[in-house]
């Protein structure tokens, strides 16, 4: 039985007549009464009595139409909600965030953007350090990430650039350094501890807090070491040591910590959207694609 056969029947038992359905439908009524006949071999009884005038459903026909009459609008409905799902407007998008890159103005944006947009879709979103974030995605246990992207990235995930941002001091806010100036230079901390994320969990902010220092002309004294950006800022107020972090971070009022700007050496630190290279989600390419358009969003901004 196919869905033609569905739809030939309703259009005589609308009719009640299989001249009229034939011109209702665009086909030759020859073709439509060999169809229906087709149909009633298949269930094994007559569904319409033939009379002069046209055609009466049979009391099988009256229970076969009242099983069928949804079907077609269930159909549409299918094909619609296929239609939805294969264009991300519906479905799940499980999005890993690194904790420093929560706290950018821009994370929050893009992911309203996506909520307001696709407002049919189920957004999980799930914290912690890039690498672990990068392995969610391999594993499919994430759709889609912000994060920042270490070197090389493994071959099976598409990372594309986001922002960058400049890293900063946060110091003490008794430390002598936080009441001289607005800027200190990194050779004031050569003796200082450095409490960093170890590398294993975030391979590219900590390489970019040992590049700065090595471009200062020092090897860092290796402090305390704190998984997250909050243990990190913890410690500092607790006066164990000073860090590098991104100039977001700024935004954060943390009782006892003061954050400088470094002003003889220069690092940047990226944010990237990373995603599978292969089989990604509609809703993980629309995510992204979003991305990009804040990113030329600020771009524009920036060169206004």
């Amino acid at each position: 039985m196919e869905l033609r056969h569905i739809r030939y029947f309703l259009a005589v038992a609308t009719e009640q007549n299989f001249t009229r359905a034939a011109a209702k439908l665009n086909i030759a009524q020859p073709p439509l009464s060999q169809q229906i006949r087709a149909l009633e071999e298949e269930i094994g009884t007559p569904l319409f009595y033939r009379t002069p005038h046209g055609a009466e459903l049979t009391d099988a026909g009256q229970a076969f139409l009242n099983e069928v009459t949804p079907l077609p609008q269930q159909i549409l409905q299918a094909k619609e909600a296929a239609q939805k799902a294969a264009r991300g407007e519906t479905g799940k998008l499980r999005l890993g965030v690194t904790g420093t890159a929560a706290l950018h103005p821009a994370i929050p944006a893009v992911i309203r953007q996506f909520r307001r947009r696709y407002p049919q879709v189920s957004l999980t979103i799930e914290e912690a350090n890039s690498l672990a974030l990068a392995d969610s995605i391999l594993h499919d246990r994430l759709d889609a990430a912000i994060l920042r992207p270490s070197d090389p990235d493994p071959v099976a995930l598409t990372i594309e650039h986001f922002l960058t941002e400049q890293l900063v001091i946060a110091l003490p806010s008794a430390h002598p350094l936080a009441r001289e100036t607005t800027e200190l230079s990194m050779h004031a901390l050569q003796q200082e501890p450095f409490i960093m994320t170890p590398r294993t969990l975030a391979v590219s902010l900590h390489d970019a807090v040992v590049a700065v220092c090595h471009k200062a002309g020092f090897e860092p004294v290796e402090g305390q070491a704190a998984p997250q950006i909050a243990s990190i800022l913890s410690m500092v107020s607790a006066e164990l040591g000073v860090s590098l972090v991104p100039e977001s971070m700024r935004q954060l009022s943390v009782k006892g910590v003061a954050f400088r700007t470094i002003s003889d050496t220069r690092s940047k630190v990226e944010l990237a959207v990373a995603y599978p290279s292969r089989h990604a989600t509609q809703a993980a390419q629309n995510f992204a694609a979003i991305v990009r358009q804040q990113k030329q969003a600020m771009a524009a901004l920036n060169g206004a």
